[in-house]
């Protein structure tokens, strides 16, 4: 049921880690901690322009965020983290026990060893805050 919901399910993702173009400079683009992209400090509103933009994300080993083509690379700005995960699913138990997530922007991904889940202390109400790499 939560894959029927994913706008991008089965679709694949772009190559972005093979692509290694010039950078060409920052975009006025920000994605928020709530989710929301926004550019030139509007947000934007068309889906369909989010999921195209975050199909061609990639955050490199300097700690900054991109969107990357095989002929540009530009920087952009995120609050916290670039996706948001809006839907679990927990099936199965024990060491078979699988945990998958929509996002915000329909990608479906599973916890595991290539997308590892961990805590982070959240100051602001001394709970964890879960991320998935």
């Amino acid at each position: 049921a939560l894959i029927s919901r994913a706008a991008r399910a089965g679709k694949g993702q772009a190559p972005v880690e093979r692509w290694n173009p010039e950078f060409c400079g920052d975009l006025d683009m920000e994605i928020k901690a709530d989710g929301t992209w926004f550019y030139l400090g509007t947000p934007i509103g068309r889906m369909p322009l989010v999921q195209l933009f975050s199909s061609v994300l990639r955050k490199d080993a300097d700690g900054k965020t991109y969107l990357v083509t095989p002929v540009e690379r530009v920087g952009i700005r995120v609050a916290d983290a670039p996706f948001i995960a809006v839907e679990m699913n927990v099936s199965g138990s024990g060491d078979d026990q699988l945990v998958t997530f929509r996002t915000n922007v329909g990608d479906v991904v599973a916890a595991g060893p290539g997308h590892p889940l961990r805590f982070v202390d959240e100051d602001e109400t001394g709970g964890l805050k879960p991320y998935v790499l």
